[in-house]
């Protein structure tokens, strides 16, 4: 009997493990469950929950859709985190490990191949913008996704002003009927402090003017380069940010591994 007691003191679930990485998942688990709630929300503002098969007909890229699959797999994730820590279960805490170590695993490849292939990556950036330019009109989330990207780094299409050629209401041709025939979104337009009121018809027609003429209203200047020099200049920023959200995956890792190694420890001296 002593002996028994003897293994069971020797090897115990450390507590500290336990309740830190069940902390670490209720806010990761809580957190995706808050990103489901808004894309499920946004969906059925939208009307798609009501009618699936409408999640196939915007030619662009639905910003919810990011809500989501971000949502789902924080939440199964954090569920199998908490869960696993809170009973001590090891085919949760694996689940929890490897998945995790899986997400790292392809965030590191992905990293790479971007730095790798720079040019392929600017192409489809390229590709990418241009394919919701045409979709601008077909979904508000899109529409305001593009307005803050055109906003925030100054910029008009993916190359500049002239690629919004590719929108029907934005076109140059003449057999269009757009009162936007010929201009660009108001987030184009260069934003001035004394501005209290944002115009939106400040684009109208502003791309039948000369350049020159264009530079004095609008950022002429395309997302694609503005991308890439916001990137340049928030470099060290941006690989804190990626550093930061590594070394928390590592971290979950380990103290899942620990704990599964603690159970096996106290089922084997039983």
């Amino acid at each position: 009997m002593s002996r028994k007691q003897h293994h069971y003191k020797g090897a115990e679930v450390s507590c500290c493990v336990k309740y830190v990485l069940f902390g670490f998942n209720i806010v990761f688990w809580l957190l995706g469950a808050a990103f489901l709630a808004i894309g499920l929300w946004a969906w059925a503002e939208k009307g798609v929950l009501a009618n699936l098969s409408s999640i196939t007909d915007l030619g662009g890229f639905d910003p919810v859709w990011l809500f989501i699959v971000v949502g789902a797999v924080m939440f199964v994730l954090g569920f199998a985190g908490c869960i696993g820590a809170l009973r001590e279960n090891t085919v949760l805490l694996k689940f929890f490990s490897v998945f995790l170590g899986l997400i790292f695993f392809l965030e590191l490849t992905t990293g790479i191949l971007a730095f790798v292939f720079k040019d392929w990556i600017k192409d489809q950036l390229n590709f990418f913008i241009n394919n919701n330019v045409k979709a601008y009109r077909d979904d508000i989330d899109l529409q305001n996704l593009i307005d803050f990207a055109q906003n925030y780094w100054s910029c008009c299409g993916a190359h500049g002003p002239n690629d919004w050629n590719l929108n029907i209401y934005f076109n140059c041709t003449e057999n269009n009927p757009s009162r936007e025939s010929c201009g660009v979104p108001f987030s184009c337009c260069i934003k001035y402090p004394a501005e209290d009121v944002i115009n939106t018809q400040c684009g109208y027609d502003v791309r039948r003017k000369r350049e020159l003429d264009q530079q004095k209203s609008i950022n002429t200047k395309g997302c694609v380069g503005q991308f890439e020099k916001w990137l340049q200049d928030n470099l060290i920023v941006v690989a804190g940010i990626f550093v930061g959200v590594a070394l928390l995956q590592i971290f979950g890792i380990c103290l899942a591994q620990n704990l599964v190694s603690d159970v096996r420890a106290v089922k084997a001296s039983w």
